[in-house]
């Protein structure tokens, strides 16, 4: 299972210059009965015209975690946009100890500048 909170963070945004950015805490929970390894992550983020962008590696803030069945991990990362407000989501390809690969969804979140209206969703 995984869950994310994101966080608008004024003092790393510029307005004035369309630069936002937030801060977004991952937590990732092995429910399943395997041990496994997370190994890479797609992430799309779409800003309020719709723009996507996609972001594709190995791992998640330099790790590779291995999960053994009821272990969670917990990571934070940031997201700058050119609009005040947009949305991220995706995929993490994990690996069980067979080999065998499968992918994780990374539930679709929104990225919204306090008390600035919504603009998508």
């Amino acid at each position: 299972m995984v869950s994310v909170e994101p966080a608008y963070l004024e003092e790393k945004s510029s307005p004035s210059s369309s630069q936002y950015f937030w801060v977004y805490r991952v937590m990732i929970e092995n429910q399943g009965l395997e041990t496994v390894r997370l190994v890479s992550r797609h992430w799309m983020i779409m800003n309020a015209r719709g723009e996507l962008t996609e972001v594709k590696g190995l791992g998640v803030v330099g790790d590779q975690p291995v999960l053994k069945p009821g272990e969670s991990y917990e990571y934070t990362s940031g997201a700058p946009l050119d609009t005040p407000s947009g949305m991220m989501g995706g995929t993490y390809q994990m690996e069980r100890e067979s080999g065998e690969q499968f992918n994780v969804e990374i539930p679709t979140f929104s990225l919204d500048r306090p008390n600035h209206g919504v603009l998508l969703n």
